[in-house]
């Protein structure tokens, strides 16, 4: 089983709910490319927010400077070869158990000036999870993000937010948009393991990721 955590921009908590949801369901964590590591990984983050090292697997590309891979990549003199970042294969077979992937910033960033990330899930056939803010904005940013989606075959398991609670933005884009509501994720003010797993608990129904249709 594989889910596919993406954004509707850069910065919105993709990373901290990829780490919640990985530790939640015991999973296996990858990053297929990341850009900018002077201020560590994404990766490392997910570390140090609960998910066990033995459990995060190598990214196929790392990438020094913070900017969308495509240039990123140009300028670090670094060809992105698509062939590399096939699902990844552990002694010989596909990971045990599940395995959560994120993608880079938002859904249409370029992985190459010609493959976008929502291109990259559709070759994976992996069902997508969104992860929106709730500040303003979000409506136009969240619909937009689904129809991409859906516009490649992909399946939309949910949205889940993060920030302060915005009930009516949140239902707008789940009703508009066709997509259940998992759940949200608050702005902790100390951000650890413990508080994240908890918010999460609190937040989401971990069973919702496990439903046999998500498979």
């Amino acid at each position: 089983m594989t889910i596919v955590v993406t954004g509707t921009d850069t910065d919105v908590g993709k990373t901290v709910f990829a780490a919640a949801l990985t530790v939640a369901l015991g999973a296996h964590y990858w990053k297929p490319v990341q850009a900018g590591l002077e201020d560590g990984t994404d990766a490392g983050t997910v570390v140090r927010l609960g998910v066990p090292a033995a459990r995060v697997l190598p990214e196929a590309y790392r990438l020094r400077t913070p900017c969308s891979p495509h240039r990123a990549a140009e300028i670090d003199g670094v060809t992105i070869d698509p062939a590399r970042l096939a699902l990844p294969v552990v002694e010989g077979s596909m990971v045990a158990g599940p395995l959560v992937v994120e993608g880079a910033g938002g859904v249409l960033v370029p992985v190459t000036r010609d493959l976008l990330f929502a291109d990259l899930f559709a070759r994976w056939r992996a069902p997508v999870v969104l992860v929106a803010r709730t500040g303003l904005g979000t409506i136009s940013h969240s619909l937009l993000s689904i129809e991409a989606l859906r516009a490649r075959g992909l399946t939309v398991r949910g949205i889940a937010f993060v920030g302060e609670a915005v009930a009516d933005s949140e239902a707008t884009i789940a009703a508009i948009g066709g997509v259940k509501r998992l759940g949200r994720l608050p702005r902790l003010d100390r951000l650890d393991a413990g508080t994240l797993a908890a918010a999460f608990a609190d937040g989401f129904d971990v069973e919702d990721f496990r439903v046999e249709d998500f498979r």
